[in-house]
């Protein structure tokens, strides 16, 4: 009997014990499941690289420079492409130059030579057509000589910004050789130190190249529209 009372006496401890063992386990369980679910965290979840809607990772290669913007010249189907009518550019409007061009017939003459027109007013005006082209005799354009003008290309109403430029390009019948040269046709070879270029409704205007003198055969020209620089 004193076993079984002992047995009896013990069984509250036993009793307590276990508890305390059932609350343990608990808690570790709990700690467990709770690291668990730590380290079980979406792994979808968007890191520092990665690259969100509506962003790019790139700039494009159109991006705007820090360069001021230029001024325009567009070609357009008619007189104004806004509904308010734009002028035909008026001589005074125009500061014309010329320069070789860099694609020209081989030779020892000018070959080829482009024409710009800069807008030096303060409001937008059209330029259009193939141009005329004389050679200025001793520089005057009052003692022209007129060259026969073969037209290239279809022409379309170029609008100028003020400030903006068109160009034609004149393409001669090229000296050959060397000294004065000679023309493969038997004509004499001409050098002229201006030429008069017109636009239609733009009126005339002599031009000097930047270096050297127009030098051409046959007194003829090709001639392209003028088209927005």
């Amino acid at each position: 009997m004193q076993y079984v009372n002992g047995i009896r006496k013990a069984a509250p401890a036993i009793a307590a014990l276990l508890a305390a063992l059932s609350v343990t386990a608990c808690q570790a369980d709990g700690s467990k499941a709770a690291a668990e679910t730590s380290s079980k965290a979406p792994s979808s979840a968007p890191s520092a690289s990665t690259t969100t809607p509506g962003t790019t990772t790139q700039e494009p290669s159109h991006a705007p420079t820090s360069k001021a913007p230029t001024a325009k010249a567009s070609p357009i189907s008619g007189s104004g492409s806004t509904g308010t009518a734009v002028r035909t550019c008026a001589a005074t409007a125009l500061k014309v130059t010329a320069h070789q061009a860099a694609d020209r017939p081989a030779g020892t003459g000018t070959g080829a030579a482009v024409v710009e027109f800069t807008n030096v007013s303060a409001k937008p005006c059209i330029v259009q057509g193939h141009p005329t082209v004389a050679g200025a005799g001793n520089g005057s354009p009052e003692h022209n000589a007129p060259l026969k003008v073969t037209p290239s290309g279809s022409a379309t109403p170029v609008k100028l910004a003020p400030g903006a430029k068109a160009w034609v390009k004149l393409t001669f019948v090229q000296v050959q050789g060397e000294a004065d040269g000679y023309c493969k046709s038997g004509a004499k070879p001409v050098a002229y130190p201006t030429l008069v270029v017109g636009l239609p409704g733009s009126g005339a205007h002599q031009v000097a190249l930047d270096d050297g003198v127009f030098a051409e055969c046959d007194n003829t020209v090709t001639a392209t529209a003028v088209a927005a620089a």
